[in-house]
């Protein structure tokens, strides 16, 4: 890696595309590695998260048909199913009561269902804050917000004026794929562009409402695809600041149309590390652990993430296409893989506010 590069890096200097294509070309993946948890730590110091929350898949049935996707089926076909709100209810009655400690947020996202009225998903929203008035509620990816707009007649601004107000706090950041075109239009050729995904997040920002992004990796895109997709990413939050966390997503291949292979753990780091170091505007990386897998996360703690997202308790979309996880992780198990990657483990709730910080972790 050379020098320039580096003294860039560490003098806070902001990155050019060319830069980022030369640090996923880079193979000292140890440099890389040491610089992006320089400016992880320069950021959230040794800091590392983790979130009680849980996970809601309200329905697989989705009107789109994407060539990644091992989670989305029609009406009739063999595991198909949608939740009724009071299921979901019980759902986080059951994750309230689990271990005997609250939970801080839900995470909803879930197929664009054929049937259901854009009322289905305010009465959702509303029954969830009725019964659970302190929980955070992070709902709907920019591509369901927007399949909401269209079965409304309504405005995206308009759609989520309506959320908000029956209690939707803030978004996750699914349905971003890969931004460039070409690549999209195999992944998921029915899928909202992803110049309508940007302009979908950029109204939520306005709109007050906060939100992750990601990006799939590890399919048929190129190094170049993934740094314009992260630039993109950059040029928004230096507009509106919405965006809290970035979390790079490992691609999938059993159950899928595509099929393929698993991401390496060297390519996850690496996508990691220059993640951390182009998001300079970003505060939060995120090292999935459903995803990578809980041993993996743990080491992208020293390449640059901060975060490993939380207890989850129950996953359907990254398990139906071949995750080797489990389904969700208790706190006791979470502290421990962080505080064993040297930081110090912090319960955060969904805004990143501290709730519990555990001390130290082993040197």
């Amino acid at each position: 890696m050379q020098d320039t590069l580096k003294q860039k890096v560490l003098t806070g200097k902001r990155l050019t595309g060319e830069e980022a294509v030369a640090l996923f070309r880079s193979d000292d993946l140890f440099t890389l590695g040491r610089l992006a948890d320089h400016v992880a730590q320069q950021k959230n110091g040794k800091y590392a998260y983790f979130v009680a929350n849980r996970h809601i898949n309200p329905t697989n049935l989705c009107i789109n048909r994407c060539a990644f996707c091992a989670f989305s089926r029609s009406r009739g076909e063999e595991g198909a199913y949608e939740l009724t709100i009071e299921e979901m209810l019980r759902k986080l009655e059951e994750g309230h009561n689990a271990g005997g400690d609250r939970l801080s947020e839900v995470h909803i996202v879930g197929g664009l269902h054929p049937d259901w009225p854009f009322g289905q998903y305010l009465d959702m929203i509303a029954a969830i804050r009725e019964r659970f008035p302190a929980l955070a509620i992070k709902a709907f990816t920019a591509v369901e917000i927007d399949h909401m707009a269209k079965i409304s007649g309504m405005s995206v601004e308009e759609t989520l004026a309506a959320l908000k107000r029956c209690g939707l706090d803030l978004m996750p950041g699914g349905g971003a794929e890969i931004f460039a075109e070409e690549v999209r239009a195999v992944l998921c050729p029915e899928k909202i562009p992803g110049v309508r995904w940007l302009e979908i997040m950029e109204a939520a920002h306005t709109a007050g409402i906060k939100t992750n992004a990601t990006m799939l990796y590890g399919h048929r895109e190129s190094v170049e695809d993934r740094v314009d997709h992260l630039l993109r990413l950059r040029e928004v939050q230096d507009r509106t600041g919405g965006f809290q966390a970035f979390i790079p997503l490992a691609y999938h291949p059993k159950n899928t149309a595509m099929g393929g292979f698993y991401s390496s753990g060297i390519d996850d780091l690496r996508t990691v590390a220059v993640s951390r170091l182009v998001l300079d505007n970003f505060d939060h990386i995120k090292a999935y652990w459903i995803m990578l897998g809980e041993k993996i996360s743990q080491v992208a703690l020293l390449f640059g993430a901060d975060d490993i997202d939380g207890t989850v308790i129950e996953e359907r979309i990254t398990h139906s296409a071949g995750a080797m996880t489990g389904e969700g992780m208790t706190r006791d198990e979470l502290v421990h893989l962080l505080g064993k990657a040297g930081k110090i483990p912090v319960e955060r709730d969904a805004f990143y506010r501290h709730l519990r910080v555990y001390g130290a972790g082993p040197s």
